[in-house]
This record gives structure tokens, C-alpha cells and sequence, in this order.
């Protein structure tokens, strides 16, 4: 057993099936880039940007940043998905991550233009769902993961098994997973590469204010919460603050004014760009107890790597 060479390092054209999370305000140009240059598949979150010309300016940066494949992300539940679509064919992207609503509306398209396409997805019945539309691999998402979440709050260690189980197209894990021991986990429960947000987003290449950074570097096992369920019906995983703490005292009485808090962009980029964690929640995952320090994505990536080979090799003596 291959423990770095799968279907998704062949579908990609990856060196690592090490995959960057679609982190809004996080996946950008410079984070990407780095991440396929280190060997995975780097990922620009195209909905990070409030003006659709600027989604077309950081997939350039991106290309002027690495010759290798990335992906961008889109959020099918965003009006204006198939405009963003339509500027990463545009730029040549080859590869798209869709999100956040069936993929069945863009899927037969893109596959037609020779895009692969792959899609996120957080239960049983979207997986077999997402297979159907065409897509080409699968992330299953456990509710470990940083962000926006599945209220079915299903932790990857029950859900990834499930799904290979369900499909036969390549499935990729995501949620709580930050080194070489998730990964190894993953393989084993079936899952063909990972996708991790939280560890890249604590980098060297990361555009998060060191502020940020720190704050989550400094979170232990039981250091987040999840907001949302009450306000949007969807849960979001964050660092627990006192700013996010309050948000869900908040919330428990005033569902309606804390859902739009809690979608505010430009709160958002206040947050992450300006280091300003009084303004808001800050997202990240449970691995982020596992975050140590503020590497560089190479660096992560050597360590990674090696934490496989010593591990897939005890495994398969």
C-alpha cells in the first residue's frame, strides 16, 4: 500500500494528496501557490472577494506564483457562482472545487471543457448525490472542521468510511486532520488524500495577521465552539473567545441580528487581515491544538511527508 501515491495524486496531477482547504479571507494567491508548489493542490477561495474582477486577479497572481495544478473554490449557494465559474475557465483553471449546494448545476459543463471537478460534501446522501452529478472526487468533510459546518455534525472517523463505502469515485477527508498521524488514519479508513485549512492557515504564506495566528496556535483540544445552529441552522466552528462567546449568548436570544453578524464580510476581513480579534470570530478547526508554531508550508510539508513514511512503513511491516 502506497501511502502518497492514490487516485487523487493521478486526478490532480499532484505530487501529495494534500489538498488546502477553501478558507475564506485565508486561500489566496500567495498560500496557494506555495501549497502546489510544496507538491499538493493549492486552492483559491473565490469566495473571499466582494468584487468578481478580484477573483480574476488572484487566480493571476496564483499563476504567476506556480506552474503547478491549483483548484478554486466556489460556493454554489452564492448568486453569483456561475459568474465566478466563469472567470476561472477564463483564466485557464483546471481544476474547480464547488461547495455549499449541489454541483449537479455546474458539473456536465465543466467536465465537458475538461475541468476536473470535485466537490465538499458532509454526509452519506450528498455523497452518492455528488457522484451522480459527475463529480470527479469527493472531500468528506467532518464537523471537526473549521468554518462553515453540516448540522449533521458528523465527525470524520464515522463519516469517511461511510462514504467510500457509498461511492467509487477517490474520497478525500477533511476535519481535525493536521499531520502525518491524520493522515495515515485517513488512508486506512479508506479516505485517498486529506484537506487540511486550519495548519496551513498558521504559515508563513498564510495572509492571516500574525494576531490571528497566534490566537489559534494558543488553542487547545476543547478550545473552540460551534456558533450558528440557531441563527442560520448551520453551525460554524471558531476559536472560543470572549467576543465568540458572547456572540452565542447572543445568539440563544436574538437569532435573526446574529446571523447577519456572523455573515458580515467585511467584519470578517477586519478580523483576519487586521489582526482586530475583538471584531468577531475567528474560524478554525480542532486540529488547532495540534498547531504548534508558525511554519512554513514547505516545512509542513517535509514534516508531514516524513510523519508518513516512518508511520505507513511501521503500518505495512
Amino acid at each position: 500500500m502506497d501511502f502518497l501515491k492514490t487516485r487523487i495524486t493521478e486526478l490532480f496531477g499532484i505530487e501529495y494528496p494534500i489538498i488546502l482547504g477553501g478558507m475564506l479571507f485565508v486561500s489566496r494567491a500567495e498560500l496557494a501557490a506555495a501549497v502546489s508548489n510544496a507538491g499538493g493542490l493549492g486552492v483559491v477561495a473565490a469566495g473571499t472577494f466582494l468584487e468578481e474582477e478580484d477573483v480574476r486577479e488572484e487566480i493571476r497572481k496564483t499563476l504567476e506564483l506556480t506552474a503547478n495544478p491549483f483548484a478554486v473554490n466556489v460556493p454554489i449557494f452564492k448568486p453569483n457562482s456561475e459568474r465566478l465559474i466563469k472567470i476561472a475557465l477564463e483564466e485557464g483553471v483546471k481544476i474547480i472545487a464547488t461547495s455549499a449546494g449541489s454541483p449537479r448545476k455546474y458539473t456536465a459543463e465543466l467536465k465537458e471543457k475538461g475541468v476536473v471537478v470535485y466537490h465538499v460534501i458532509a454526509s452519506v446522501t450528498h455523497a452518492i448525490k455528488a457522484e451522480a452529478a459527475g463529480v470527479d472526487a469527493i472531500v468528506a468533510e467532518g464537523i471537526e472542521a473549521g468554518g462553515h459546518d453540516s448540522p449533521d455534525q458528523i465527525p470524520v472517523s464515522v463519516l469517511v468510511p461511510q462514504v467510500v463505502d457509498a461511492v467509487k469515485i477517490p474520497v478525500i477527508a477533511a476535519g481535525g486532520i493536521a499531520d502525518g498521524r491524520g493522515y495515515v488514519a485517513a488512508r486506512v479508513l479508506g479516505a485517498e488524500g486529506v484537506q487540511m485549512g486550519t495548519r496551513f492557515m498558521v504559515s508563513k504564506e498564510s495572509p492571516a495577521h500574525e494576531k490571528v495566528k497566534k490566537l489559534v496556535i494558543e488553542t487547545g483540544d476543547s478550545g473552540t465552539i460551534l456558533l450558528g445552529l440557531k441563527a442560520t441552522g448551520h453551525p460554524i466552528r471558531v476559536v472560543r473567545t470572549e467576543v465568540s462567546l458572547a456572540i452565542k449568548e447572543e445568539e440563544e436570544k436574538y437569532p435573526e441580528k446574529i446571523g447577519g453578524i456572523l455573515n458580515s464580510m467585511t467584519e470578517a476581513a477586519e478580523v483576519y487581515y487586521s489582526g482586530n480579534i475583538e471584531r468577531g470570530a475567528v474560524m478554525c478547526g480542532q486540529s488547532a491544538g495540534l498547531v504548534k508554531e508558525d511554519l512554513s508550508v514547505q516545512q509542513i510539508f517535509d514534516r508531514f511527508i516524513s510523519e508518513v513514511k516512518e508511520l505507513s512503513s511501521d503500518y505495512c511491516a
